[in-house]
């Protein structure tokens, strides 16, 4: 019981993870030039974020084989952590240093979302630990 109560946090994060990966995956993969249109950005080649809608989907299936099993997954939590904190950096960074020409709310939403993602995942990997680690035998 008390391994399931200090896997709360990290499953809840998991499956928010899992649900804005399909979101944006799924947009990138079947409308990236009408979700740039719809930021009001300079046009971009479809191919060019078209690939990454294929990588996000499959994050998210990744991310739901851990939900449903999140034990002896540490290395995967960290790497959610790392990728989540470096996608908030990369926007920050774009946003401030005026790389980004489209509507301000539609860099803020997915820089604040990825923001909170990556605090909800360390908070989650932090009270499943003693499940996340490897036991030695």
């Amino acid at each position: 019981m008390a391994e399931n109560n200090n896997t709360k946090m990290l499953k809840l994060a998991l499956i928010i993870i899992t649900i804005v990966s399909l979101v944006y995956g799924l947009a990138y993969l079947l409308i990236p030039s009408s979700l740039v249109n719809y930021s009001g950005g300079n046009p971009v080649e479809a191919s060019w974020m078209r690939w990454s809608g294929g990588v996000i989907i499959a994050w998210a299936v990744g991310t739901l084989m851990v939900y449903s099993n999140p034990e002896k997954q540490k290395i995967f939590e960290t790497y959610h952590a790392l990728v989540h904190l470096l996608a908030v950096l990369g926007l920050l960074y774009g946003w401030m240093m005026q790389e980004y020409n489209g509507a301000t709310w539609f860099i803020a939403i997915p820089t604040l979302l990825l923001l909170i993602l990556t605090v909800l995942i360390l908070w989650g990997r932090n009270q499943a630990k003693e499940i996340l680690k490897i036991r030695e035998k």
